[in-house]
């Protein structure tokens, strides 16, 4: 790249040439010649600026690389852009007459007050006011609520107490107030109160108070009335026939039965046959609903009444609700009812011994245990497993406090170590009723329920017993049975469809001109 003075080819000038053309003169154009740019040139093309750092670390290659490499980046975070708002004009806020004239002409938001427009001040014309003036009446709807009283929700609607209490007694009269449902809608007009510390005069007054029953309380002078306006109701059965075809759900749900009741019906026939297997594809269904219609419109679909099944044009099964002995259950056309009888559990916690032979935790040898034993804190409730008469409730020797429930079938129960009793002999007793509570009386370790079972008198493995208990109508009974069974198959399927008429429907006017007509044509 440099050569030695001796090399450099210099000609010999004068001092007239010299004075001329001095040397600093000629070296920057031999400085920057075509062929020094050219060599430069080359020389740079050959350099290698950007070496792998991973190769030679630490020669002098290396270190050319890593400066060129920390060049580059200081010029790129030099030139790196600001990512900051860029500012704009800003112009000044408006004030006085020119901001008046801006709200005029704008939305303002709630959160400002929402006061638009120019203002303008009072004239000597305007005269204040020596107070507000009232509306006449206020007409408002107020919702009575589960577990509320009608007192207590026209009180707040406004109406004052005395005349909430009057309301009270009127309604009373008409209907019992535990029968208004929940969620009932009252229509209250509350009139011009006399002044502005009393409460306003109930002026009118109107729900819906059954199903068939309108009630309304006006305002007669100081008094308030009861008007009753009932509503027609038509309680025809809805019954429902069809064909089984390939499915009963299906062909019953395609008929308009309801999803509800089509499953209640299920559960009804499969008690007297196999669904799957006994009913046949051209067998009729014959389902009968409660169903009630007013003549506002509402409609009140009710529980399954009769379940039938029709074959070749005879009844196969017939199943009609009938409630005896202050129970609800389901009747053959013979007056003989069925129900699946599985005991109960006498009590929630777990058996602890079972029924068979064992050493007794007090008397220390082996003996029978004749029946289960169950688990439970102190005072657990204890339930009859299935319906019965008490024959025996006090305290009997190692049992100590004791119940013993006779059952239908030659069937009885017995249930000891109790700490309290809460029956008392000769008491009937229905399944799943509270009969004690767990205790340790007797010779027991500890709380818990020695529960057995008896069969003509003898103890039995509670285990092994699944009965059917049933119930037989006979008498006065059994003919209301069949008379109720008769009726309701009399309906005719679609009967409560009918267009009902309205009974308070006053006729049309006939017009002078029609009479007219009429009698011209006759």
């Amino acid at each position: 790249m440099f050569k030695s003075i001796d090399d450099i080819n210099m000609p010999v000038q004068g001092a007239a040439t010299i004075a001329e053309n001095p040397l600093q003169s000629s070296l920057p154009a031999a400085f920057f010649s075509k062929e020094k740019l050219g060599e430069w040139r080359d020389y740079f093309a050959e350099v290698e600026w950007v070496p792998d750092l991973g190769v030679n670390i630490g020669s002098l290659i290396w270190f050319r690389g890593l400066v060129t490499l920390a060049t580059l980046c200081g010029v790129a975070l030099y030139c790196l852009p600001d990512f900051g708002p860029i500012t704009g004009h800003r112009a000044d806020p408006l004030s006085g007459y020119r901001a008046d004239q801006a709200r005029s002409q704008m939305i303002a938001p709630l959160a400002y007050g929402s006061d638009t427009g120019v203002r303008m001040a009072a004239t000597d014309a305007v005269r204040p006011l020596a107070e507000s003036p009232e509306r006449p009446s206020v007409e408002l709807v107020a919702t009575l609520g589960r577990g509320d009283s009608l007192r207590r929700v026209l009180q707040r609607a406004g109406v004052a107490s005395n005349e909430a209490a009057q309301v009270n007694r009127l309604v009373s009269g008409a209907v019992a107030l535990g029968d208004i449902k929940p969620g009932t809608k009252i229509d209250v007009v509350l009139g011009r109160r006399p002044a502005k510390n009393q409460a306003r005069p109930l002026d009118q007054l109107a729900f819906r108070a059954r199903f068939d029953l309108n009630l309304e309380v006006l305002r007669d002078g100081e008094q308030l009335k009861l008007n009753r306006k009932p509503i027609l109701v038509d309680d025809t059965p809805l019954r429902i026939k069809g064909t089984v075809g390939s499915s009963l759900y299906r062909s019953a749900r395609a008929a308009g039965a309801p999803a509800d009741a089509v499953q209640k019906y299920l559960q009804v026939i499969g008690k007297k046959m196999s669904v799957s297997r006994d009913i046949r594809s051209t067998d009729e269904f014959d389902i009968i609903l409660s169903y009630r219609r007013a003549e506002t419109g509402e409609v009140e679909v009710g529980e399954l009444m009769y379940a039938g099944l029709d074959r070749g044009g005879k009844a196969k099964t017939q199943m009609l609700k009938w409630q005896s002995g202050g129970r609800t259950n389901w009747f053959e056309a013979s007056g003989v009812g069925q129900s699946n009888g599985e005991l109960a559990r006498p009590t929630n916690g777990r058996i602890t011994s079972r029924y068979g032979m064992r050493r007794h935790p007090i008397l220390r040898y082996k003996r029978m245990h004749s029946g289960l034993d169950f688990g439970g804190g102190y005072g657990k409730p204890i339930y009859a497993v299935t319906d019965g008469t008490v024959t025996y409730a006090g305290r009997k020797g190692g049992f100590g406090n004791f119940v013993k429930i006779k059952h239908a079938g030659g069937l009885a129960s017995g249930y000891a170590h109790m700490s309290r009793i809460a029956v008392r002999n000769g008491r009937r007793v229905r399944k799943g009723q509270i009969i004690g509570y767990i205790g340790s009386t007797g010779l027991s370790t500890g709380p818990h329920l020695h529960y057995e079972l008896y069969r003509g008198g003898r103890t039995i493995n509670p285990n092994s017993v699944k009965f059917v208990q049933r119930a037989e109508l006979s008498g006065k009974e059994l003919r209301r049975f069949r008379s109720e069974l008769k009726r309701v198959k009399q309906v005719t399927p679609g009967a409560a469809l009918v267009t009902l008429k309205s009974a308070t429907t006053a006729p049309k006017e006939q017009r002078e001109i029609s009479r007219l007509g009429k009698s011209t044509v006759s």
